[in-house]
Formats: structure tokens, C-alpha cells, sequence
């Protein structure tokens, strides 16, 4: 995959949380409005709630990306548009995959926090139909892709009508994926309810829903931090495995 230029979304702030973070105080949300550099904020909870102990997400239907049967799973709660996210996947999703998901040591479920108006939402329902075809994993980095590079060249903002059902079919074609079949998947809403369910989820097991939230074992991460933040949470997972 091409290295690309990518914006820093990321404030100064973020250093010094980011050096906490490694020192092993992974952050836990305590409100809405208290929105942590390098996430964007979902409104999908209540303001001002107390920090809660946070449980696991579950698979239910999602696309597992790795050997199902790896000791530890990792949850990404995430949407499409969100600057942040892209700026995670770039910087550390894909070199998670690379050291922990293709090594066996982990596997990967993505859940959709589509909170930022209807291209999410358009575009977490296309991601879901590719699951149909296996071809879910690509699909979701194609979509990140075309919004990494849409940010480098209109700036941060959510649905400029760049995610279309025109580009959904595109996405599909160059994955040589059945389009007919995903069209149909994609027109029906098939998965309008699982993606409002990953929501409600999201909500649920958060006292502040923000994207991208990452939750590795008993811990949860908010926000586009360096890579090593995300690789000392999981090697210390594992050993507790």
C-alpha cells in the first residue's frame, strides 16, 4: 500500500498524553464535552457521566480480520469520515495488522460508530454488504483511502458528497467483487440495523462515545495515538494471556 502525506490532526496536547499513556494510564472518557486530542466526538451518549468500568465489545456479525482462534481480539470503533480515524489507520492500524493480525497473535473486529451524518452511515453499510463477498477488509481500507485523500486535498469535512453510491459501485468493481449482487445488498439496507446496533454498543459500554476508540483486553484507547501506545497495550494483553 502507498505511503501518503498525511495532515497532523493530532494537537501538542497529545504528546504529553500520548507519554502518559505509555507510562500505563490508558485514558477512560468522562463526558461529552470533554473531547480528547485525536478523537471526534459521537453524540450517542449523556453528558457528564462518571467514569464506568469498561467490558468487552462483542463479535455478533462483524468481519474478523486474523486467526479467529488468537489469544486476544481487538475492537475498533470507528467511522469512515473521521479524520482521526484515517489518521489511526494509517499510522497504526496497518502496522498492527502487519506485527499482531498476521503473526496470529491477535485478530481484528471492526465496529461501525457512524456518527458524523448519511456518507457514514452509506459508507458503513457498503463495508458490511463487501462482507457478503469476503471482501469486507479491503473494502474498508479502500474507503479510508479515498477519505485520507480527500482530507489532504479539501480539508477536514464531512459529506461533500464524495461517498456515493457511484463510488461504492467503483470500489466494488476494482475489488472484482459480484457488483449486481452488492448493489442489491447495498440498495436494500441490509445491514441498517447491524450498524445501528454497533452504535447502541458503542453507547452502552462507553461513558463518552468517540471515534476512533480502540479496545485491547481489559483497556480502552481513544484517539489517534503513535503506534507505540497501541503495540504496549497489546504486548501487555498478551501477557496476560
Amino acid at each position: 500500500m502507498e505511503n501518503q502525506e498525511k495532515r497532523d490532526y493530532v494537537v501538542p496536547a497529545t504528546i504529553l498524553v500520548a507519554a502518559a499513556l505509555i507510562a500505563g494510564a490508558l485514558i477512560y472518557s468522562t463526558g461529552l464535552k470533554n473531547t480528547k486530542p485525536g478523537t471526534q466526538t459521537a453524540d450517542v451518549g449523556q453528558n457528564n457521566q462518571p467514569a464506568q468500568q469498561i467490558t468487552s465489545p462483542q463479535i455478533d456479525g462483524a468481519a474478523v480480520l486474523g486467526d479467529q482462534k488468537a489469544p486476544l481480539t481487538i475492537f475498533i470503533f470507528s467511522d469512515y469520515q473521521c479524520p482521526y480515524c484515517g489518521k489511526f489507520y494509517t499510522e497504526s492500524e496497518l502496522l498492527i495488522r502487519k506485527n499482531y493480525v498476521d503473526t496470529g497473535k491477535v485478530n481484528m473486529v471492526y465496529k461501525n460508530l457512524a456518527f458524523l451524518g448519511p456518507e457514514s452511515v452509506s459508507a458503513a453499510n457498503a463495508a458490511e454488504c463487501a462482507k457478503d463477498q469476503a471482501k469486507f477488509w479491503n473494502y474498508h481500507d479502500a474507503l479510508y483511502n479515498i477519505e485520507i485523500k480527500e482530507s489532504q486535498t479539501k480539508g477536514n469535512s464531512e459529506n461533500t458528497g464524495n461517498l456515493t453510491r457511484d463510488t461504492f459501485k467503483q470500489i466494488a468493481t476494482d475489488l472484482k467483487m459480484n457488483v449486481n449482487d452488492f448493489l442489491a445488498c447495498y440498495d436494500s439496507q441490509k445491514y441498517a440495523a447491524e450498524i445501528q446496533n454497533d452504535i447502541q454498543e458503542a453507547n452502552t459500554l462507553l461513558p463518552q462515545a468517540s471515534t476512533p476508540t480502540i479496545f485491547i483486553g481489559d483497556k480502552v484507547i481513544q484517539g489517534a495515538y503513535p503506534y507505540d501506545v497501541f503495540s504496549q497495550a497489546i504486548d501487555t494483553a498478551l501477557n496476560k494471556k
